[in-house]
C-alpha cells in the first residue's frame, strides 16, 4: 500500500468538518489523490449503518449491537474503499475511525476495550492509521459548539461526563502512541487551529 491513510478524530464540537474540508485542499494543493470519507458510513451499507445509529428510532440500544454496528460498518468500508485506494495509491483522509470506538464504546460507555481489540484485529488485520489528527477542546467548550449547529443525534444527547470519558480515552491513546497522533488545540481561533494543522502535515508528508 502506498497512500497514506489519515484520520481525524475528537468529540463533538471540535470542528471537524471545518478542518477535514481544509486538510482535503492541502493535500490536493500538494498534488496528492485524496479520497475523502467518514465513519460511521463511506458506503451505502455504512451509510444504513449511520442512520441507524446516530438518529433516535433505536433509542435503548445495547451497547454491544452498537459496537457490533460500528465494525459492521467499517468491515464494508476498508473492503469498497479504504483499502481499494490505498492500493491505487491514493491518500484517504476519514472523519474518525478505529480510534473513535475505543473512545465513544470503551471510554465513553465502559465497553471493555480487550473486545474492541478483538474486532479491530479481526476486521483490520494490520492495517492502521498512518497518522491521525486529534482535533482537541475542553468538553464544555465543543458541547456549546455542537449545540449552536444542528439538533443533537444520539450520541450527542448523552450527558457531560460521558464525553468527559470519551475525551480522556482519546488523550490516554494519544500518549501511547505518540508516533502516529497529533493533538491539535482547538480551542483557538479557527486561523490558529489551521496553521497548527498545517505545521503537522508539513512535517509528516
Amino acid at each position: 500500500m502506498s497512500g497514506r491513510f489519515i484520520t481525524i478524530e475528537g468529540i463533538e464540537g471540535v470542528g471537524k468538518t471545518t478542518n477535514i474540508d481544509f486538510i482535503h485542499a492541502l493535500l490536493n494543493e500538494a498534488g496528492r489523490d485524496v479520497v475523502l470519507t467518514r465513519e460511521p458510513g463511506g458506503t451505502p451499507i455504512g451509510e444504513d449503518i449511520r442512520e441507524l445509529l446516530l438518529g433516535h428510532k433505536h433509542e435503548g440500544m445495547s451497547d454491544d449491537t452498537e459496537l457490533l454496528l460500528m465494525f459492521a460498518a467499517r468491515a464494508e468500508h476498508l473492503h469498497k474503499v479504504i483499502r481499494p485506494a490505498l492500493a491505487d495509491g491514493k491518500d484517504v483522509l476519514c472523519d474518525r475511525f478505529t480510534d473513535a470506538t475505543y473512545a465513544y464504546q470503551g471510554g465513553g460507555r465502559g465497553i471493555s476495550i480487550d473486545h474492541i481489540a478483538i474486532l479491530e484485529n479481526w476486521v483490520q488485520g494490520e492495517l492502521r492509521p498512518d497518522l491521525t489528527l486529534l482535533l482537541d477542546v475542553p468538553v464544555a467548550v465543543g458541547l456549546d459548539r455542537a449545540g449552536k449547529r444542528s439538533a443533537p443525534d444520539r450520541f450527542e444527547k448523552e450527558k457531560h461526563d460521558f464525553f468527559e470519558r470519551v475525551r480522556e480515552m482519546y488523550l490516554q491513546r494519544a500518549k501511547a502512541e505518540p508516533k502516529r497522533y497529533r493533538i491539535i488545540d482547538a480551542s483557538q481561533p479557527l486561523d490558529d487551529v489551521q496553521s497548527q494543522i498545517q505545521a503537522e502535515l508539513q512535517a509528516e508528508l
